[in-house]
């Protein structure tokens, strides 16, 4: 059985995890979240490991949730309490994290994606939070982006559900750097080098200290989202959504 998620320790400070289910465009299932949340917290412990760039393997960066695992209810608790560990599990890690997205990070994808520390966007990347129509609410994405977006923006984010490009992203602020397709990886490995010219303690206590104005926060917003999300897993709208999304058709609101 493949491993869901990849760690190639490019040298003592960096490593590389890889999202490697690229034949569900990197669908995020409880076993990939469970085993990126492990992995997260094994590389910490790494004397003199300082950076992970996340990256996803075949043409997506990450699709979102794997939807024929969402439809499960007797799954939907689990699911929901993995979502919301993996973002806090990025956002609070002691390493800093560089997303390297490419092709589409699309819902819980684009949220694993905006809960890093540094994201570097290929120019073909596309973003988008379709819950909305799906049946479902963006609760727990809405926590992450929230103070990355501004009000009129994030409205129009998940209201109209519409996918943007990585320079639109840019202008919001979701993304850091936009380069090509071909040199995304590398350009996060630049990005990490950068990072590693500051002195360790200085650069822990700094994302502490950036995450920490609005820690308490975003626990509490996280709490509240999964509340939100749970109940959105378990409506008539979220099955029909999930049914159309399959059947490739339009949902029957």
């Amino acid at each position: 059985m493949t491993a869901p998620v990849l760690v190639d320790r490019h040298d003592t400070a960096t490593a590389v995890v890889t999202l490697n289910r690229s034949d569900k465009r990197n669908a995020l299932t409880i076993d990939m979240m469970n085993a990126l949340c492990q992995q997260l917290e094994s590389l910490a412990s790494d004397a003199g490991r300082r950076v992970v760039v996340v990256r996803g393997a075949g043409a997506v960066f990450c699709a979102g949730l794997d939807l024929a695992e969402a439809a499960d209810q007797g799954l939907s608790e689990q699911s929901a309490q993995a979502v919301a560990r993996t973002l806090q599990s990025v956002m609070e890690s002691p390493l800093i994290v560089i997303a390297a997205a490419h092709g589409a990070a699309y819902a819980g994808g684009a949220g694993l994606m905006c809960a890093c520390d540094l994201v570097v966007a290929a120019d073909d990347l596309r973003i988008c939070f379709p819950e909305v129509r799906r049946g479902l609410v963006p609760a727990l994405i809405s926590a992450v982006i929230r103070e990355q977006v501004g009000g009129a923006d994030l409205r129009e984010l998940l209201l109209l559900a519409e996918p943007i490009d990585a320079r639109r992203a840019r202008q919001l602020g979701l993304v850091h750097r936009v380069v090509s397709p071909k040199r995304v990886v590398e350009e996060a490995l630049g990005v990490a080098e950068l990072v590693l010219q500051g002195a360790p303690d200085a650069v822990r206590t700094t994302k502490q200290l950036l995450r920490g104005a609005r820690g308490a926060r975003i626990s509490e917003l996280l709490q509240q989202g999964l509340r939100v999300h749970r109940r959105s897993r378990g409506t008539g709208e979220a099955a029909e959504g999930i049914r159309a999304f399959h059947e490739r058709r339009d949902p029957k609101w």
